[in-house]
């Protein structure tokens, strides 16, 4: 039986005694409370902080509990915040790979229906061809690139999009469990998404995932265009266009990340 992580039982024991105590502590009166070296807490403090499960007073130098805890039932990453990390990005990616791009997160849908993907931030592909914005359009998850990445590393959004039902918008869209079950698993043994005309007859998209702290997912960003241009003709995805849009994804979760304590 695989044993204890210590770091963790210290990390939870400094955050119940930051909710515990009156107004902040700091890092001496957290340290001698709990019976830890200073540096030890102080790197626990310095982590929780980096997270935004605490925050520190530039005043005081006191710690205090962080509004992340507060977010703990979604990703703690808002449609807007995610578009704001993407733009610089997604406008490369589409200038690199010629095809438009999209950067996707899900939301929850109708009652009864599970969640959908909202599609926060588009990008034209860079050509002079009439083209229509899609930013704040709502796509089915299951039949997407963008929403199978999601599903792939969401299981619970996974397991409500299956018990409402897997609607059929094409021949090749995946409806059985079974199918987005094998779709999702190979999804995250590579990386990356291919959808090929689940969505639209005649068109397909690869995503890759956007994480934050830990690998956690809250977006994807990917690109979409005609069958041909993103697949040979055993309908694979391009590898160099593969190899731009999950490049793209580990810089912007890089962003998000930020620099390690």
């Amino acid at each position: 039986m695989p044993g204890l992580i210590q770091s963790i039982e210290r990390s939870s024991a400094v955050l119940r005694l930051l909710a515990d105590g009156p107004g902040r502590l700091r890092v001496k009166q957290i340290a001698d409370a709990l019976d830890l070296p200073k540096s030890t807490a102080q790197s626990i403090l310095r982590t929780l902080t980096h997270i935004g499960f605490a925050e520190q007073d530039p005043r005081t130098a006191r710690y205090r509990l962080g509004r992340a805890l507060l977010d703990l039932s979604s990703t703690g990453l808002d449609a807007n915040e995610l578009r704001a990390h993407t733009l610089n990005w997604a406008d490369a990616l589409a200038s690199r790979s010629g095809e438009e791009v999209y950067v996707g997160a899900l939301r929850a849908g109708p009652a009864g229906q599970g969640p959908e993907l909202l599609v926060v931030h588009h990008v034209f592909r860079p050509d002079d061809s009439a083209q229509s914005m899609n930013t704040g359009r709502v796509l089915p998850a299951h039949a997407t690139a963008l929403g199978q990445v999601l599903l792939a590393y969401r299981v619970a959004a996974a397991e409500d999009v299956l018990a409402a039902g897997l609607m059929a918008y094409t021949r090749g869209t995946v409806t059985t469990r079974q199918a987005l079950t094998r779709t999702l698993a190979a999804t995250r043994a590579q990386g990356w998404a291919l959808s090929v005309e689940e969505w639209q007859a005649g068109r397909a998209g690869i995503a890759a995932p956007v994480r934050t702290f830990g690998g956690l997912v809250v977006g994807a960003i990917g690109i979409s265009g005609p069958v041909e241009r993103l697949c040979d003709t055993r309908r694979q995805a391009r590898p160099a266009l593969v190899e731009h849009v999950v490049a793209a994804g580990r810089a912007i979760s890089r962003d998000l990340s930020g620099p390690q304590p």
